[in-house]
């Protein structure tokens, strides 16, 4: 049974930086793109960032792109997610996934088409 850990999480003043951390066990990580995907309060899951499963492409949120950077170690079976200049509406649960069809062709941003999900690690901006 394949299980996602995401770590690194914590509280950052506006413009820090933080790293997640998401550690795969069971399963085949190699063959699966992987998501970062974030639900603030009181509102819906959306979705951060993607990494295909060579790794060669990434695909983020606009509202991300330029400060988060997605990257993956599969000897290690670990995606990270690099926040720099963090601001407080980046304020929310995070959490990591894996795509459900391996070997996919670029990177989706629906989370319907991740079927394994980690817990979540809260990540709080104060301003």
């Amino acid at each position: 049974q394949v299980q996602l850990v995401e770590s690194g999480g914590g509280l950052v003043q506006a413009g820090g930086s933080l790293r997640l951390s998401c550690a795969a066990s069971g399963g085949t990580f190699g063959a699966y793109a992987m998501g970062w995907f974030r639900q603030p309060p009181s509102n819906e899951r959306e979705f951060v960032a993607g990494i295909a499963w060579s790794g060669r492409s990434s695909n983020y949120a606009n509202s991300v792109r330029g400060r988060f950077t997605i990257s993956r170690d599969d000897a290690k079976n670990t995606v990270y997610l690099q926040m720099n200049s963090l601001k407080p509406e980046d304020a929310a649960v995070y959490y990591c996934a894996r795509d459900e069809t391996t070997f996919r062709d670029g990177v989706s941003p629906d989370p319907n088409r991740y079927d394994v999900w980690g817990q979540g690690t809260q990540v709080t901006v104060s301003s």
